[in-house]
């Protein structure tokens, strides 16, 4: 980008939608560079004008990654419903999203079990991202119940994140089923914690 409120250049645009769509259902480390750059159909020295490294590439994926799903959450928690319709509309996306055709986990636990260094780049994004999504689910259990949060948005957390690791390796219709009957008994102990 030319100018901070400048629009992404199309070519941009090409390297991210490229790279997300082939790290997503390849891996990251399976894929090269090259690769991306001819799925994308630019030149080397217009990718490394983007991004300096393959490294800068990823992480800006799994910010975009990040910030549509933040705006996945934002639009649910924006309809202003009590706390217990919010967290069922948001365990509800998620389902529908292990649901979808081409699922193949979470893009982010995916990418950290390919970078398990805590200091690289990579690692470092999707730690940010999952800080959000648990303060995000605290606070919306905040908000039923009188008891600590931050344990149910644990048991939130982790029931996500083995409905996303087991949804693409066998029917996904039984792990959601699991998946959100636990959100309903997290629900179901906040309640009577008043």
């Amino acid at each position: 980008m030319t100018k901070a409120h400048a629009q992404p250049s199309e070519a941009r645009s090409r390297l991210i939608s490229a790279a997300t769509r082939i790290f997503y259902t390849e891996g990251i480390h399976s894929v090269g560079i090259d690769r991306i750059i001819a799925e994308a159909k630019v030149t080397r020295a217009t990718m490394y004008r983007h991004f300096p490294g393959k490294d800068d590439l990823i992480v800006c994926y799994l910010q975009e990654a990040d910030q549509a799903l933040r705006s996945q959450v934002d639009a649910v928690v924006a309809q202003g419903s009590p706390a217990p319709e919010t967290l069922r509309a948001l365990a509800r996306s998620i389902a529908e999203g292990i649901r979808s055709p081409g699922f193949r986990g979470c893009a982010f636990l995916n990418a950290v079990a390919e970078y398990p260094d805590s200091a690289h780049p990579v690692h470092k994004a999707v730690l940010a991202h999952r800080q959000w999504f648990a303060r995000t689910i605290t606070e919306v259990l905040a908000r039923i119940g009188d008891a600590p949060a931050e344990p149910a948005a644990r048991q939130v957390v982790l029931l996500r994140d083995g409905a996303m690791a087991t949804g693409c390796l066998s029917d996904p219709e039984p792990i959601c089923e699991t998946f959100l009957q636990g959100v309903e008994d997290v629900l179901r102990l906040r309640a009577a914690s008043r």
